[in-house]
């Protein structure tokens, strides 16, 4: 294999992209059926944004949001409770050597995002960005020449 096709450490291959989107789209569909019996899942909402696959395609991470962030915390309990259930109906959906086990997670990315911009915000980090505050810029005219 040249040296120019390999992913570089830490990014996923295309493969991992490539089934983490088929698993991710099949998953949303089972959810969106509501056909699991869990307590916790019950009227709940919930949409898959991404599946993160490990580099042997064992394990899929799932990253679950509740429509409107309601009950975060019992609905990724109960998808984890549901994995199994969740499993055996991609496998009647997929054909793939190994179907990989299924983790799910709260998506706190948009969280993050916000708490990001929020910092970056504060006073005492825009007068550390403010532009113009550049003193080994030499391209800019000195007036006190």
């Amino acid at each position: 294999m040249s040296q120019s096709s390999r992913t570089p450490a830490g990014m996923p291959s295309q493969r991992q992209l490539r089934v983490g989107e088929v698993v991710r789209k099949e998953v949303s569909e089972i959810l969106s059926r509501g056909t699991l019996s869990d307590p916790a899942l019950d009227g709940a909402i919930v949409s898959v944004p991404e599946v993160r696959m490990t580099p042997d395609l064992k394990l899929a991470t799932c990253l679950v949001m509740p429509l409107g962030g309601r009950n975060a915390d019992a609905v990724v309990t109960g998808l984890n409770r549901s994995a199994r259930v969740i499993r055996r109906e991609l496998a009647r959906r997929m054909t793939m050597k190994f179907l990989p086990d299924l983790r799910f997670v709260l998506d706190t990315r948009f969280d993050d995002d916000d708490r990001i911009t929020s910092l970056l915000e504060r006073p005492e980090v825009r007068r550390d960005v403010a532009p113009g505050d550049d003193a080994s810029d030499d391209d800019t005219p000195d007036d006190n020449r």
